[in-house]
């Protein structure tokens, strides 16, 4: 599935289904697809994205550590959740300035 997030105050964002989903469960939702993001709900929203972006890069450390010490050089997918995310915080970030909703599948 394609997410394709749209707000009036904003471009819209397009992600794909692994990284929506990954979206929407760090702000505690389960993938729908459609929903809406009310403005009162957008600082906490970017608060969870924030801490969620925290723990994926402490778990790639950890990882990259690991495959240095074992020396498998391990593969890892260079892009992590923050550049994924980073659009939809900006996003987020817009709506709730303007007072807009951000939603989904409409």
């Amino acid at each position: 599935m394609i997410y394709k997030f749209k707000s009036q105050a904003t471009g819209d964002v397009i992600m794909m289904g692994p990284t929506g989903d990954a979206l929407l469960h760090a702000i505690g939702r389960e993938p729908a697809r459609q929903g809406i993001i009310e403005p009162a709900a957008m600082a906490a929203a970017v608060a969870a994205i924030e801490q969620a972006v925290q723990a994926d890069e402490a778990a790639r450390a950890q990882t990259g550590q690991e495959a240095e010490s074992d020396g498998s050089g391990g593969a890892r997918d260079p892009v992590g959740l923050r550049q994924r995310l980073w659009p939809m915080v900006e996003m987020l970030k817009r709506a709730a300035a303007a007072g807009e909703p951000v939603v989904w599948g409409v």
